[in-house]
């Protein structure tokens, strides 16, 4: 169940309930109630990546954005949003990874992107009032701030700064699709395995030596789809990189051990 700082209620992203609780029927019970629940809320600031809608904003732009709506926390494998529903909110991410999801013609998920916090989720629908486009998943637990469309819209219009950094945002993402598309032309399976791998580990990995690490669990069918390639393909590429210390896996994470190794064999 998402924990809201305010009441909600509903289903999916719209679960929550009140994070601090009720305090006691006496002023000191109420404020050791109110303590407590100040140190379970998440925080209001975290290290956002550049790249991303909340970490390109000024401060100010940025604090227009972080009061919309309510803050919630989210389990992993929450599903926030169901591809086809007809749903009026969008999610600023603050901490965590969702994945994004299609469903293909013969009934898989395909993997379409993920986003991590920073980043906003659900904006599509909400300008163009049409059904989601994708299903949004958390990939672990996830931070998140949910507003309706009208505050959303009404922010925008406010704040040009805002509105330029959500098309911005917007265009990036289209951007990124096509490049991914025009990228793997004419490469084998193994080398756009590869650029997949190195792509998320420099955009959503945590730099370790020379290395870098992602911390959210990515399964081998998911890899397959963001390849283009044959699920046994893809195993027996991995598996490859695996045997030259390329990459080693665990528990709910990949570590690319050489991301220079990595991008000459992406890029070569």
């Amino acid at each position: 169940m998402a924990v809201n700082d305010t009441a909600g209620g509903g289903r999916g992203a719209n679960e929550g309930m009140n994070e601090g609780g009720n305090g006691g029927a006496n002023g000191s019970a109420n404020a050791a109630a109110s303590a407590r629940a100040h140190a379970r809320r998440p925080r209001d600031v975290w290290p956002w990546p550049a790249a991303s809608l909340l970490g390109s904003l000024g401060p100010r732009a940025r604090e227009h954005l972080l009061q919309l709506g309510a803050r919630a926390r989210y389990p992993a494998d929450r599903v926030l949003m169901r591809e086809d529903e007809h749903s009026t909110f969008v999610l600023l991410l603050l901490d965590g990874v969702v994945k994004v999801t299609g469903r293909t013609h013969d009934h898989r998920d395909a993997l379409l992107a993920v986003r991590m916090g920073g980043d906003l989720v659900g904006e599509l629908a909400v300008v163009d009032g049409q059904p989601r486009s994708a299903t949004v998943t958390t990939c672990g637990p996830v931070v998140a701030r949910m507003a309706t469309r009208g505050a959303f819209l009404d922010c925008v219009r406010r704040h040009p700064e805002v509105a330029q950094a959500v098309d911005e945002s917007i265009v990036a993402k289209l951007r990124a699709a096509t490049a991914h598309r025009v990228d793997f032309t004419g490469c084998d399976a193994a080398t756009r395995l590869a650029r997949v791998l190195h792509q998320i580990a420099m955009t959503y990995g945590e730099r370790v030596g020379q290395g870098a690490v992602i911390r959210w669990p990515i399964t081998q069918p998911e890899l397959a789809t963001l390849s283009g390639a044959a699920e046994p393909t893809v195993h027996k590429a991995l598996r490859r990189l695996r045997e030259t210390g390329v990459v080693s896996t665990g528990y709910r994470t990949v570590r690319i051990e050489d991301l220079a190794h990595l991008s000459r064999i992406a890029f070569a």
